[in-house]
């Protein structure tokens, strides 16, 4: 009876702490294009594993702000795993935002030399959500994940590995 009772709490306890990490995003991507000026030019993709790839294009990790960074080779594609606090953060904000109901599509193309970003979700339900936004100005709380977004090439420990 005491081997049984032991068995059922560690089935208890792994059940509780596998449902505790499964997240409704399986992909979170988010990719910002580039301007006339110094935008940094780059795609993150994180898993719900919390694994992250960072394909860095220009303007990421250099402190220079000059047009000679274009005919450099690009930065380079660097991976990590998004620490737990910062992905749960993550995921609080997608929530926020109620990701379903977001437009396909924010911002005028009315002005010609501003960065247009792209966050792509894949829900575990099989659905996915995209969008576009040129100008980076979608909403105030888009504004908020975006900054997320780079503030996560800053503070994770990240390997390059091309």
């Amino acid at each position: 009876m005491k081997y049984l009772l032991s068995l059922f709490a560690a089935v208890i306890l792994f059940s509780c702490s596998t449902q505790k990490n499964q997240s409704k995003y399986s992909v979170i991507e988010y990719e910002a294009g580039a301007c006339f000026g110094f935008c940094p030019i780059y795609k993150m993709t994180i898993q719900s594993d919390r694994t992250a790839i960072l394909e860095a294009e220009h303007f990421n990790f250099s402190k220079g702000t000059s047009k000679d960074e274009f005919s450099k080779p690009r930065e380079g594609t660097f991976k990590t795993t998004i620490k737990e606090a910062d992905y749960n953060k993550l995921v609080a904000l997608l929530d926020d935002l109620n990701v379903k109901s977001l437009n396909e599509k924010y911002g005028e193309r009315n002005i010609t030399d501003l960065p247009t970003s792209f966050l792509r979700i894949k829900m575990n339900d099989g659905t996915a959500k995209n969008v576009e936004d040129y100008g980076k100005r979608g909403s105030e709380k888009l504004k908020v994940l975006y900054q997320f977004f780079e503030d996560l090439k800053q503070n994770q420990t990240w390997t390059k590995v091309k």
